[in-house]
């Protein structure tokens, strides 16, 4: 199905204005090109480390909406321009031109599906749900994901610092904790690997989803793996259903900034003598995160891996 796509050049002051002025006339939603800075409240939590670098905010923007075929687009343009005139007396559109075109309607869920591949992190083949298994490749350790629209297909070398990490210390019958679990590729790979349980936490409720698909996929019982909607930092609840003292091994596959939060909070969790590893670590936020586990005197830093830019570290509890 064909879209047309009308797009109007304005303003960044008259953006929630038109947001407004479309819901009047049933447009559903728009969006929005600009060149605004994101503040940090907008850019908390997001899964990226370096924001793209925008050109000077200029205050123009362009804002577009979409009409299906059956839609009168004549008669809702020229609303839009009708309303755009009364507009102008209040505050500054700018240019406000409208150009039309027309776009594909696309499954942007899954259309990235294309891309993901089954391939192998050293003897482990990860394999997508939907792809048939390379015979080649039929004596390696299988797991098998579909990230839905959770953060974690293990391609992204982050990710795979983590399995190789988990490959070199998990021990049949550990218990593992898997902060920012996502589609569960880690804690699936820890059970694979010979862990007795995993308890995950989370900050997306899709991902709960997820890990539950992707535990059936590789034929692994839901009670190896709790996961929960928490966050391990500071939410007590999160914390007391995670418990005490008593995981092998804490994986946290996230951001630099956030793993020098959640250092401060792992070792309640972990048994004397487990391991924290963690990753999501830009190879210039390095030596913050390595201050950070090193003041803190409950951690002794063992190593220390690199995968492009990116960088993982493994630390001890005392």
């Amino acid at each position: 199905m064909k879209w047309k796509k009308f797009t109007l050049q304005t303003t960044t002051e008259a953006v929630d204005y038109l947001g407004s002025l479309f819901d009047e006339f049933g447009i559903q939603g728009m969006e929005i090109e600009d060149n605004v800075p994101l503040t940090e409240n907008e850019t908390k939590g997001m899964f990226i480390d370096i924001l793209p670098e925008l050109p000077a905010d200029d205050g123009t923007a362009k804002v577009s909406f979409y009409l299906d075929d059956d839609a009168d687009a004549e008669g809702i343009v020229g609303q839009v321009r009708e309303g755009l005139l009364e507009l102008r007396r209040y505050v500054d559109i700018g240019a406000a031109t409208i150009t039309a075109s027309e776009t594909e309607d696309k499954d942007w869920i899954n259309n990235w599906k294309q891309y993901f591949k089954p391939f192998t992190v050293d003897d482990i083949l990860i394999k997508p749900t939907w792809e048939e298994l390379p015979p080649e490749h039929a004596d390696k350790l299988l797991i098998q994901i579909d990230p839905g629209t959770a953060f974690g297909t293990g391609q992204h070398e982050t990710t795979q610092l983590c399995i190789r990490q988990l490959k070199k210390y998990v021990k049949p019958g550990m218990a593992v904790l898997d902060v920012g679990t996502g589609s569960g590729i880690l804690g699936i790979t820890a059970l694979k690997l010979g862990a007795r349980s995993v308890f995950g936490t989370e900050l997306d409720e899709n991902a709960l989803t997820a890990v539950h698909e992707n535990l059936e996929a590789n034929g692994i019982v839901k009670e190896h793996f709790t996961v929960i909607k928490g966050n391990l930092i500071n939410e007590k609840e999160a914390q007391d259903k995670a418990g005490y003292a008593c995981y092998d091994i804490a994986a946290a596959n996230i951001l630099a900034d956030i793993i020098i939060l959640l250092q401060r909070q792992i070792p309640a969790h972990l048994k004397p003598g487990g391991l924290f590893i963690s990753s999501g670590i830009l190879d210039k936020k390095e030596q913050a995160v390595r201050e950070a586990l090193e003041a803190n005197g409950a951690f002794e830093i063992l190593e220390a891996t690199r995968q492009g830019e990116w960088v993982s570290f493994t630390a001890r509890k005392r």
